[in-house]
């Protein structure tokens, strides 16, 4: 006897020896529905990878980066579409570390929380702020991420350079935030790659900054899109009484 084809039917029946006799003479007869054995494919969630990028070389600032991680992990934990989400950790990061966490994590979010520097920053801050500049003596630009060096010492990472990487990641990160003061620029060089990045546009709060990153995942969490969940972040901070709620800013491709 032919055995039917699994692949081009959906049910079928087996038959077997058995006391119960069929219209045969003999054997018994299981039904069974392949198509309730193995869901399509289409119905798996769709999965993100958040990577969170951590750097506060010793001689800046001490900031509440471990607070922070801890309140988005929390918030993503209790989430409505918790299981579509997995985070990962790097802390103390420095350039290559960056590089190896992107190639071995291949993240959709890529989040950065730690010091920044612009134009616009002229001093080594002296109040809450995840602002910091550097010698002005030096010859490099002064325009950047602060990551670390083996010492952990800070390390300027340039704008130019960190869009440069993020092009390399264009197939696979589909948004960036920079939890630093003065990322703007940063933001701007990041998005002419990838579809939504958020900077800073002056210098923020460490509060504030934990603030805007809880509500952007919270959001994110419960199923909104990286507009929405920017514009929810924006409001957290307003909410908890902190006058910077306009210092995050979304930048997209088609916005350039």
């Amino acid at each position: 006897m032919t055995q039917p084809n699994p692949d081009s039917i959906q049910n079928t029946f087996n038959i077997s020896n058995s006391s119960i006799t069929n219209a045969s003479g003999s054997g018994s007869i299981h039904y069974s529905n392949m198509a309730s054995a193995q869901p399509p494919e289409n119905d798996k969630p769709y999965q993100q990878t958040i990577l969170f990028l951590a750097a506060n070389p010793v001689s800046t600032r001490p900031l509440r980066l471990d607070e922070e991680v801890r309140e988005i992990e929390s918030g993503l934990q209790r989430s409505r579409h918790r299981d579509r989400f997995t985070l990962k950790q790097r802390w103390a990061v420095r350039p290559r570390d960056m590089q190896r966490a992107l190639l071995d994590c291949r993240p959709q979010i890529v989040h950065f929380s730690g010091h920044g520097i612009g134009q616009a920053t002229q001093h080594l801050a002296t109040e809450d702020t995840r602002e910091i500049s550097l010698d002005h003596s030096e010859p490099t630009a002064k325009v950047g991420l602060i990551l670390e060096d083996p010492l952990g010492q800070p390390k300027l990472v340039s704008t130019e350079s960190l869009g440069a990487l993020f092009e390399l990641f264009a197939d696979s990160v589909e948004c960036v935030l920079l939890n630093a003061c003065y990322s703007e620029q940063q933001a701007q060089a990041i998005a002419q790659h990838i579809p939504y990045v958020i900077g800073m546009n002056q210098a923020i709060g460490d509060r504030a900054a934990i603030e805007f990153a809880v509500g952007f995942y919270d959001a994110l969490g419960a199923g909104e899109s990286v507009e929405r969940a920017y514009k929810l972040g924006c409001v957290a901070i307003q909410m908890s009484n902190i006058p910077e709620h306009l210092t995050p800013l979304l930048v997209s491709q088609t916005s350039l």
